[in-house]
């Protein structure tokens, strides 16, 4: 017996891809899932890193310099992936958020459509596809990201699915449209541009079309050259425009942000393993009498090799585990709702996968959904001027934004938050560090005050915000003289969760 679900599976009746068409009542729900994923767009509070990224953004197109101006702890590619977004909004006179909103959605849509036109080129594979999983892949792309959404790992999973489409054909030795192989290697590229990490998944499923296709000219295939000339050309452009990245900025990411890690419990044993692990299991309990077709081979696979990059960047952090989880959840959808075995289906199997998927989708959504929790701070500012100038002495970059953005501020400082001082504190903590490190982690202390002070006095602020609960920023800024003389003129309005509120005083 088959679910209702299956009876709105995908299928060719003449057998040809061009001519595939999804059923109905799969359209429909998935135009119910994206109409969700709207609304939560308007509810959820936008990212923390996505909120900084449009300032850097809307900062860049005012002529200010990335890493002299500006300075960012990431490559240029990321600014970049949302800088057409404020663009646009600029054109269209909205806020750049509703624009990068849009715009995932789109991107959303655009890829899980590549994906299923690619799928449909395989006669093996195209019967493996149902109206469920479309609706499943869906929500995973759109509702399940939660407060990730937009975030660069969320980008580099959507621009990475079509080509994990194209490894499965390529180990299948399927001939492949030029359109495929152009989506494919740039997406890959995009992908790998936004950090190395992701090398990772992209090089286990090379491979593993390589080796399934007994082919070692599939590792030199057009898609996989395409993508490298992105992603070198990214590297030579960096390198080229942006050479302070590499003589200011990677300098003190490599000696503070990448020296420490932290605990194993915090990087392993967590939600998104949790969910990961359950994904697995639940992948080969369904498939253990069947042989697994080559999407969904690649679809472990990549699983896999995020799960590797999110561990190896020893953070834990929800956003880092995003593929990981996504590619996983799609793996683990396609194999419990796949139309292929639905004869050999029971009524009870049907309602335990269903039951499985909902739970682990709950599970990475509440996962995803964690914020930094700072209080009521953003009700504790607004309204004591408009469109007010911000400066945020803290290491938490949660406490300005989305803050400035929401209430029509403009951010003062070059830095998302003092995250020198904070990844110096670490890197103390869980590193041993010799005198010559140690003096030199005091000159890039050095360095964000100045940094800081120069800020201050460029862009006198109107409301600043003094962090007493991580860090002791209060009892810095009053040891410290030239910076205590540069509050005198402010006065403090109230302090909200150990978080002081100043305003200058007019």
């Amino acid at each position: 017996m088959t679910s209702p679900f299956d009876a709105a599976s995908l299928r060719s009746p003449s057998g040809s891809a061009a001519r595939a068409e999804l059923a109905p009542m799969p359209l429909i729900l998935i135009g119910v899932v994206f109409a969700i994923a709207v609304g939560l767009r308007q509810i959820i509070p936008l990212n923390t890193d996505v909120s900084w990224l449009l300032v850097i953004g809307e900062r860049m197109l005012d002529g200010q310099q990335l890493y002299r101006d500006i300075i960012e702890i990431n490559p240029p590619m990321a600014p970049f992936a949302y800088l057409p977004g404020v663009a646009l909004a600029r054109i269209v006179g909205v806020d750049a958020r509703h624009v990068v909103d849009a715009q995932l959605l789109l991107l959303a849509a655009a890829s899980l459509f590549a994906v299923w036109r690619l799928l449909r080129l395989s006669p093996a594979m195209a019967p493996c596809m149902s109206g469920a999983f479309a609706v499943w892949a869906a929500a995973v792309v759109t509702i399940l990201p939660m407060h990730v959404f937009a975030q660069r790992e969320h980008i580099a999973l959507l621009t990475f699915l079509p080509a994990l489409a194209v490894y499965a054909l390529r180990s299948n030795r399927e001939q492949l449209p030029l359109w495929a192989i152009l989506i494919a290697g740039v997406g890959a590229g995009i992908t790998l541009a936004f950090k190395p990490f992701f090398t990772v998944p992209a090089f286990l499923c090379i491979l593993f079309a390589a080796i399934r296709s007994r082919s070692w000219r599939v590792l030199f295939a057009p898609e996989n050259i395409i993508a490298g000339v992105i992603v070198t050309t990214v590297s030579l452009g960096t390198y080229i425009f942006y050479s302070e990245y590499f003589t200011v900025t990677y300098p003190l990411v490599r000696d503070t942000y990448l020296s420490w890690s932290m605990p194993a419990s915090v990087i392993f044993l967590n939600d998104a393993t949790l969910v990961f692990a359950v994904a697995m299991v639940s992948v080969l309990l369904a498939r253990q009498k069947t042989k697994p077709d080559p999407a969904l081979l690649v679809a472990m696979l990549a699983s896999i090799g995020f799960a590797a990059s999110f561990f190896l960047q020893r953070r834990g952090w929800a956003y880092h585990s995003y593929p990981m989880v996504a590619a996983a959840l799609l793996a683990m959808g396609y194999a419990l709702t796949g139309a292929a075995d639905a004869a050999s289906r029971s009524r009870l199997r049907d309602v335990i996968s269903a039951s499985v998927l909902a739970a682990t989708f709950i599970v990475g959504m509440l996962w995803f959904y964690a914020n930094v929790y700072v209080g009521p701070v953003k009700q504790a500012v607004e309204g004591l001027k408009p469109r007010p100038r911000i400066l945020v002495l803290s290491g938490e970059a949660a406490i300005g934004h989305p803050l400035v953005r929401d209430i029509n501020g403009v951010w003062v400082s070059r830095q998302e938050n003092l995250w020198i001082r904070e990844f110096v504190r670490l890197t103390r903590e869980r590193t041993t560090v010799d005198a010559a490190a140690d003096a030199k982690l005091n000159d890039y202390l050095a360095l964000e005050r100045k940094w800081l002070i120069e800020d201050f006095k460029k862009l006198p602020p109107d409301i600043v915000l003094v962090d007493n609960l991580r860090n002791e920023w209060g009892a810095w800024a009053r040891a410290d003289v030239e910076v205590s003389q540069l509050l005198k003129p402010y006065s403090l309005v109230r302090t909200v969760e150990g978080i002081d509120i100043l305003r200058r005083n007019d």
